[in-house]
This record gives C-alpha cells, sequence and structure tokens, in this order.
C-alpha cells in the first residue's frame, strides 16, 4: 500500500506488523524500517512535527510517499526490514562501516588433520571460529606461539603428502607431520583440544596440561623438552597476566557504548571472551531519529554480516524489540543469545567503560577532523586550487612493453585513503606502448561515469609530468570539465651526483597545474606532501598488483589451458596434487600418470608439450 504525503488518510495504515519505507522525489528511498503496530508506529512520525524532535521533522519534510509491506510476525518484518535495506541503501538507514576488517581463526574439529586459518567471514559450515581480532598481524604473531606449543600442520594435506619428506615446519618442531604418518590420529586430536582450549581463554587448562608434559619428560631424562616445556609455560603465564580481566563472566559476550552529538554519532563495540576484553571496534554513523531505532537497525546490519555472535549482548538502553532481536540472533548463532540492558554489577561497569570509549574516540575524530581540515586548506592554497580538495583521485598505468596494460585509481577522501573506492581499469581501446591514450582512456571512462552518477572528484593528481597533464587536460576540456575538476600532475624527485660528482642529491617532488610554467615544491616532510606521495605510490602499487595478477594468469593459460583436454577442473586437479605450475612442468611421466582422476592418455600429452617447450626454450 503506498499513500502520498499531501492525502494522508492516518487510518488508512493497518494496524499490523509489518514494514514502512519512505520515498522522496523521483520514487527514491529515503528510510526503511519496521514496526510491530505499523498505525501506531507511522502516527509517531506525524505528531513528531509538533514537538521538539527536530531530527524527525527534517526527515519527514523530505517524504512524499510511505509504502507499507504486511507480514504474519514481527520476525518476518525484522528480517524484510534487512533485504530492503541491502536493496536500496537509503540515505537515512545506517551505512555500517568503518576502517578496518577484523579476522577470525577458524578450525574445523571433523577434518581427517584438522589446522588453524585466518578468516574474514564466519560462515555456518560447522566449524569452530574464534575472535574478532582487529589485527591479523597480531594475530598471526600468536598463531607461531600456539604452534610451539601445539605443533599442528600448516600446509593441506595433499601438498604435503605430494612430497618425499616432512616439511621445514616439521624439522623446527612446528608441525607434528600428520601428512607423513608420524603422528597417531588421537594424538593430533589431543593437540587441536589444546590449541582450542587455549583460543577459548582456558589457559589454566593448558598450563596443567603444559606441565604434566613438563614433569613427564623430565621423567624419562628428556631434559631438553622439559626446559622448552617449561619456558613455554613461562610465556604463557607472562602473556595471560598482560590480559585486562574484564569480570567474572564464563560466557562471550558484545558490549555496545554509544555517544551522540546531533546528527553524529560515534558507537564503541567491545568483544569480551571468558571475561577477558581482547579488542574493540568502533563505527561513526549520522543519524537523525531516535536512539532504540539506531541501537535496533545497528544490531540487525551488524550481525546480519558474517560475524561471531555471542552468548551475551550488551546494551546501553533497551531497544523497541528485544524479543525478536534476541530470536532472531538466537537462530542466527544455532544456539540461544541474551539482549541485556544490565542494571547492576560487572555488566554495568562493561557498558560504562563502552560509553566511554564512544565518547572519547567521537573526541579523537573531532580533533582528527580539524587536522584534515587544516591539511585540505594547505593543500589548496599551495597548489592554488580553486576548491577543497575533499576528495582526490590519483592514476596511473602499468604494463611490460604494451602488454597486458591496466589502470588503476586510489582515492583519498578528507584526507584519508579510501580503498573501498579504488579501482582498476583494463584498457580496451589502445595497442601497443602509448601511456598517453592509456591515461585519456582511463580518465575518460571514469569521467564519464562520474557524470552520470554525479559523483566527480574535486581534484585529480597525475603520476607524470607535463606531458600527462596536457592529456588529462584535453579530456576534461573534451567532456567540459576543465573548471569543475582541479588537475595536479606529480612528477618524481631527481636523483643526481653533486657538483663535485661525489655525492647524491635527491630533489624535491614537482607538483605542475595547468597554465603555470614553473613546477611548484611543498615543504619537505610536510603532512600535505606526504599525503599526495603515499596516494601516488598507493596507485602505483595497485595498478602493478593488478597487471602482475592478470601477467600471472596469461601465463597460467598459456601453459595448462591451452593444451587439448585439459579443462579447468583438470587444471585444478594438477595444480592441487603438484602444489604448482613449476612442479607441473618438472614432473616425469610416471608421476602425471599417477595423478588421481587424470586419464594416462591426458597425462602423456601434458609430459611430451612441456618437454618440446624445454627442447625449443
Amino acid at each position: 500500500m503506498v499513500s502520498k504525503m499531501d492525502t494522508l488518510d492516518k487510518q488508512s495504515y493497518p494496524t499490523l506488523p509489518g514494514v514502512y519505507l519512505m520515498r522522496g522525489t523521483d520514487d527514491q528511498v529515503l528510510y526503511v524500517g519496521k514496526a510491530k503496530n505499523l498505525r501506531n508506529r507511522l502516527r509517531s512520525y506525524f505528531s513528531a512535527r509538533g514537538d521538539g524532535r527536530a531530527q524527525i521533522r527534517f526527515l519527514m519534510e523530505k517524504v512524499v510517499a510511505i509504502e507499507t509491506i504486511i507480514t504474519d510476525t514481527e520476525k518476518e518484518a525484522l528480517l524484510l526490514e534487512n533485504t530492503l535495506i541491502k536493496k536500496y541503501r537509503p540515505r537515512y538507514n545506517i551505512d555500517l562501516r568503518d576502517d578496518k576488517t577484523y579476522v577470525s581463526v577458524r578450525i574445523d574439529p571433523a577434518e581427517e588433520f584438522p589446522s588453524l586459518k585466518i578468516v574474514r567471514a564466519v560462515r555456518k559450515d560447522g566449524a569452530r571460529y574464534f575472535g574478532p581480532y582487529s589485527s591479523a598481524g597480531a594475530i598471526r604473531q600468536t598463531l607461531k606461539e600456539i604452534y610451539r606449543l601445539f605443533p599442528l600442520r600448516h600446509h593441506p594435506l595433499t601438498t604435503c603428502k605430494s612430497r618425499g619428506r616432512p616439511c621445514l615446519y616439521y624439522q623446527i618442531g612446528q608441525c607434528s607431520g600428520p601428512c607423513h604418518g608420524l603422528i597417531s590420529h588421537a594424538d593430533y586430536g589431543r593437540l587441536v583440544q589444546g590449541v582450542m582450549t587455549l583460543l577459548e581463554g582456558r589457559e589454566d587448562e593448558v598450563q596443567t596440561l603444559l606441565t604434566a608434559r613438563m614433569l613427564k619428560a623430565s621423567e624419562v631424562l628428556r631434559f631438553e623438552e622439559a626446559a622448552r616445556l617449561r619456558d613455554q609455560i613461562n610465556a604463557l603465564k607472562q602473556s595471560v597476566e598482560k590480559q585486562k580481566v574484564a569480570g567474572d563472566q564464563a560466557g562471550d559476550q558484545d558490549v555496545f557504548g554509544l555517544h551522540r552529538e546531533g546528527g553524529e554519532v560515534e558507537v564503541a563495540t567491545l568483544f569480551i571472551r571468558r571475561g577477558k576484553l581482547i579488542g574493540r571496534r568502533i563505527f561513526s554513523l549520522e543519524w537523525c531519529l531516535d536512539e532504540d531505532a539506531l541501537l535496533s537497525n545497528l544490531l540487525q546490519q551488524y550481525y546480519a554480516r558474517e560475524t561471531i555472535i555471542p552468548d551475551e549482548v550488551l546494551l546501553p538502553f533497551a531497544v523497541a524489540d528485544p524479543e525478536v532481536l534476541a530470536d532472531w540472533l538466537s537462530e542466527q548463532r544455532g544456539r540461544k543469545v541474551h539482549l541485556l540492558v544490565p542494571q547492576r554489577g560487572d555488566r554495568v561497569r562493561l557498558v560504562d567503560l563502552a560509553n566511554r570509549n564512544a565518547r572519547e574516540s567521537f573526541r579523537q575524530r573531532g580533533s582528527r577532523r580539524e587536522a584534515q581540515q587544516n591539511l585540505l586548506i594547505e593543500l589548496q592554497q599551495r597548489l592554488n586550487l580553486s576548491r577543497l580538495p575533499r576528495r582526490i583521485e590519483c592514476f596511473d598505468i602499468s604494463h611490460i612493453q604494451g602488454t597486458q596494460m591496466v589502470g588503476s585509481m586510489a582515492v583519498v577522501e578528507e584526507g584519508e585513503p579510501a580503498s573501498r573506492h579504488y579501482r582498476h581499469y583494463k584498457i580496451k581501446t589502445v595497442a601497443g606502448n602509448d601511456d598517453f591514450a592509456s591515461l585519456a582512456e582511463v580518465l575518460r571512462r571514469r569521467l564519464q561515469r562520474g557524470l552520470i552518477e554525479e559523483n566527480l572528484p574535486d581534484c585529480l593528481l597525475i603520476d607524470g609530468g607535463k606531458g600527462q597533464l596536457s592529456s588529462v587536460g584535453l579530456v576534461l576540456d573534451e567532456l567540459h570539465l576543465a573548471g569543475r575538476i582541479d588537475l595536479v600532475a606529480i612528477a618524481k624527485s631527481r636523483v643526481r651526483a653533486n657538483v663535485r660528482g661525489k655525492a647524491v642529491e635527491r630533489s624535491e617532488e614537482r607538483f605542475y597545474r595547468p597554465g603555470r610554467l614553473n613546477p611548484i615544491t611543498l615543504r619537505r616532510g610536510s603532512p600535505a606532501l606526504f599525503l599526495l606521495e603515499q596516494l601516488r605510490d598507493e596507485a602505483h602499487r595497485f595498478a602493478i598488483t593488478h597487471h602482475r595478477k592478470l601477467r600471472n594468469k596469461a601465463t597460467l593459460r598459456s601453459s595448462l589451458e591451452d593444451l587439448p583436454g585439459v579443462g579447468p577442473g583438470r587444471r585444478k586437479l594438477l595444480l592441487r596434487h603438484f602444489g604448482s605450475l613449476k612442479k607441473v612442468r618438472e614432473a616425469t611421466r610416471e608421476e602425471l600418470k599417477q595423478t588421481p582422476g587424470l586419464p594416462e592418455s591426458v597425462a602423456e600429452t601434458i609430459y611430451r608439450r612441456f618437454r618440446e617447450v624445454e627442447a625449443k626454450g
């Protein structure tokens, strides 16, 4: 049902559960919400015109129509709301983003010999997941320590079994060699149990286990092993002592705190695992509606993603539909989840801590925003730009002698890298080694799309000198954008000998602007110079990475895909069995014929083709 605002009859809305879509001009969806009683919920928006909730009045001034969709239950309304938010991405719903990608540790006890993996997605696959952790580098370092205590395998079993002897990890005592039958299933299972016990935070049990192993080793006079276990126990104790104890709770908790000033909201989430604080996550949001709707939307979007759901979710205040949310979370997790607003004890202390984290993060963000504003003002003044460069895009071209030519775009928004907006471009219309024409093609494609989507940069940074500047200038003139987008070229610093030819000197980075003869230099070590250099280097790195990927793919295709009888399935089979393309090339006729699932005739063809290539080379 759709109602126009100018002829709205509030009594026409149903008193059933469902979802409502607020639409603006051009039928654009501005906001999606759910309600137990649609009529009562929408009536609160209309009454808000006369009260002090300016944020709701601001939204309602833009709404020209409201569409309602009836559901049988509140849970169905919640699921439909999530689906519609993903579909329409409404402006006034939460856009849940942060500046970090969090990781988890996965182990699947159902595997023959389970191994540890660092993953970014939590799936319903029967495996155990631990985390989340904010730093992939830090958790890799932690896993190194775990492997010294519990030497699980590192590589795929098929890869290890194809080797003639155990890998280097076995030689240094960080793998137990299950691929070569050097440990029984029962003993390996005990290692797996020890790893999961440690990742669950039950360090006391792990210390007891290691102490027993140390005493047993000393009894049979294996003193070196006993000393190594003693050192591991001491290292584990020191690690445990450094952890902050958050409470006496045995289960896992996610604790949400919130700080709001006007339309800006800072949300902090603390991760408590078995009573220990292992990390936090910060979200910076824009929100113009009530806080209970904010928190409800936040929980739905956060836990609808592939993330770990704990035993308890602690909130600073109640949401409108706690039972429905708790039921949905329990269904997502497969076990009971409690949604709590604590009133006393350790849980209240944790929520207060989360609120303080949100407040401090908001304060720091304000200071950072002021520094970024000053940085943008300095760039505008030093480079004589027509506008504040809130969005700067840098482009680069990568190739080898005109082959596999690709372009890249790296982006800075409000003085900070915006990697989600990075893009690759495969050169389509340029033949041969012509960087100027390739750059013009990439810019033309980017700006034509930007005109359609009304998403243009404030400033273009080009890696090159006056030649690249002129090439891009022609594209801006062609699209009538010369007055709307500032253009800057950055030329790499020169390395030259001094007048005596003894010492090497490095010149400053030079910046060129249209219509200006002499280059501009920025103060060495200045934040403005560092930002532009970093952006240029990011575009270069992004282009080279994609170019190498295409080149490796082309090499793989020319080596395997062109062989008769070798399609995608058999190519994967060969790489999985031998571990690399190099080993496939070096394999003997007998080794190829022993590959499971590969016909002897195909193995013979592969062997002969690679021998012919060797003879020609």
